[in-house]
This record gives structure tokens, sequence and C-alpha cells, in this order.
């Protein structure tokens, strides 16, 4: 693979110490593409960072740092994704701090495919671990793209669940791409490169340092119409995904559980402030349906598609008649789970065999 020409101007930029995200865009507001900040004079450059950092831009180790990221860049899957890149993810670009370039390894397409953030307890209860990849599952199967900390517990389990479903999974290190954390994870780091995708936007070989995970937290959410928190004690960073969530203007969602779990306490003061509470996935599709109707338009499916949704799904199709109805009376009628239906509903609707409604209904088209 040859890189952009450009591409190691843009990590010379983000490999200099002392180069903050907030900073460097900055320069780039002022100078333009990277190469005219690399242009620039000392002089020009110093009235918007540290002497240090500006000299630094042309240090050695910035220069080695620069040739290892481009080696890795070869590697097969590998890619950088920079702000100006159209790859890059549109959602991450409304928040207040989009990083100047990510670090990728899989299917980068799912950047910009529709998603939800599922996040919660390292020590998560068995049933949590449940849940957390049922929901995915079946989130997954209805189109969504599962984005998580591929941390252990609830994270792992939504990544797994992800990765059964259509929509796939995306995992947001909080280290360097190629410093997998924590290795107990490697493996499933491994499936979600070959199946879903990886990615950090902090600079190869970086290590587990705890200031980093709160940083990726607002990455997690960014990149998500919504955030689901299952299972997450008062002091979890699960909460701060949930609190960047609500900040970037995401729709937020907890499950609850029981009022004597510990687990239960940060989901339910979630709850008191104002998310939505969560009993299925189809609680989090129909507050997600106006994210259906414009952001998975990217997804919609292709010509001839919808004989095929017609041949699997008519049984649905055939309950639902041609008048309005909502999910649980035809979860009645075709004796199948909420999951399901939801999941079978949002292809129907992809494919243009129904339409979404006021009031949670559906209707069947001609």
């Amino acid at each position: 693979m040859t890189p952009d020409p450009g591409l190691a101007s843009w990590l010379q930029l983000t490999l200099t110490p002392g180069l903050g995200a907030a900073t460097l865009r900055g320069l780039l507001s002022q100078f333009g593409l990277p190469e005219n900040v690399l242009a620039a004079s000392r002089a020009d450059l110093s009235r918007f960072t540290s002497a240090e950092a500006v000299q630094a831009l042309n240090s050695e180790a910035v220069a080695k740092a620069v040739e290892h990221a481009l080696a890795w860049l070869e590697l097969p899957g590998n890619a950088i994704v920079t702000l100006a890149d159209a790859a890059y993810p549109r959602l991450l670009l409304e928040t207040a701090d989009p990083p100047a370039l990510l670090y990728c390894r899989g299917r980068v397409e799912l950047l910009n495919r529709p998603a939800l953030a599922l996040v919660g307890s390292r020590n998560a209860t068995a049933q949590g671990t449940s849940n957390a990849e049922q929901f995915a599952h079946s989130l997954s199967s209805a189109g969504l793209t599962i984005v998580s900390g591929l941390a252990q517990g609830i994270d792992a389990a939504a990544h797994r669940g992800g990765l059964a479903g259509e929509g796939s999974t995306i995992a947001v290190l909080g280290t360097g791409i190629d410093n997998v954390y924590p290795r107990s994870n490697a493996q499933l780091a491994d499936e979600i490169a070959a199946r879903g995708l990886l990615i950090s936007e902090f600079a190869l070989g970086t290590q587990a340092f705890a200031h980093n995970f709160p940083r990726r937290n607002r990455l997690i959410s960014g990149l998500a119409q919504g955030c689901l928190v299952i299972e997450a004690a008062l002091g979890s960073g699960s909460l701060i995904t949930a609190r960047s969530a609500a900040e970037q203007g995401r729709e937020v969602f907890a499950l609850p559980g029981s009022i004597h779990s510990p687990l239960s306490k940060g989901c339910h003061a979630l709850i008191k402030s104002g998310a939505k509470l969560a009993e299925s996935a189809e609680d989090v599709l129909s507050e997600l349906a106006s994210f259906r109707r414009t952001g998975f338009a990217s997804t919609r499916a292709p010509a001839g598609a919808a004989a095929n949704a017609g041949g699997a799904d008519e049984p649905l199709l055939e309950c639902m008649g041609f008048d309005p109805v909502d999910v649980d009376s035809l979860c009645a009628r075709a004796g199948m789970p909420a999951e399901r239906v939801s999941a079978d509903l949002l292809r129907l609707e992809l494919a243009g065999r129904v339409a979404v409604l006021p009031g949670g209904l559906y209707q069947r088209l001609n």
C-alpha cells in the first residue's frame, strides 16, 4: 500500500511531543494543511505553541516515529485515517475534540455505519455479561455497529455479540493499536481486526496509562448515535462515556437491575438523570428511529435485496396486513420475540418493504 504523500506530515505533527490536539487544530486552522504548518517559520509557529514543541517538530526522534508508523501502515489490514480523509467518521467531526488521525486495523468502512456504544463494568456478573452479549447481537442483527472499549466484562461481551450480527463491532483502544490491553483479550482483538475494526488515536507503542482510558471514552460515544450502559457502579468509567454521549447530543440508555446490587447503582443514577430505561433491544431501536430514517441510508439494501428480504420475512409481512401496527401486536401475531421482530422490521424497512410511522407504528408497503 502506498500511503498518501501528505500522510507523513500529519504523522509528524501528531507525533511531536507538546503538540496537543487543540493546539494542532489551531495550527491547521491558521496555516491550512500540515505541509503548510511544517513550512511555517519558527517565529510564526511559536505564536501558537511552545518553543519546546517547535524544537521537537523536526527532531530525529519524531522522524523515527513517523518512519515506524509508515512501516506499520504497509502491513495488511492496517490504515491511518486523517481529518482530511473521506473515510473519517462524520459523527466524530461533530464533536468538540476530534482526533487528528486514527490508527485502524480491519474494516475502515465501519467508521461511518450507524452505531451504538455499549459499555459497562469490567467486573460484570454472569447475567450482565449475558445481557450485554444478547443486546449487542440483537442490535447488530438490526444493522447497528456495536462500539465498545475492549475491556474485560461488558465490553468484551458487547464485542462478541456485535461480531455475531451483521453490524459487526468497533473496539476503541486506550493504548497504541499495536499494544492490545488487556492481554487476555488479545484473541478477541484479532477476531475484531479480521471481521470488525480496531481503532486508536494514540501513537504506536503507547502503553496502558490510566489517564488515556477516560480520554478514549469520548470516541466510543462520539462514533455512535446512542450509548447503552449495562451494569455500572457509581464510580464506573462507563458513566464517563455516558456523560460524553449526553454532551455530544447522543441518546443515553441504561439497563436497570436489582436495587441491592452495587453494579446497578450507576445505571439507576443515569435513569434518574434522564437516560432512557432499556429492557429490550426494541427500546433502543424505537428511540433511534430518526437515525434509522437518516443515518441508515448508507446501508440501504442494494437493488434486488427487497425480493430477497421478502422471501425470508414473508410470514411477518403476512402478519402485518396493510394497516398500521405496533411491535407488540406483531409479536403476538407472529409468535416471535420482540428482538427478532425488530431486526426483521429494520431489514424490511431498508429493503423498502415497510415504513415507520409516528407513534412506533409500522405499515406494509406495496
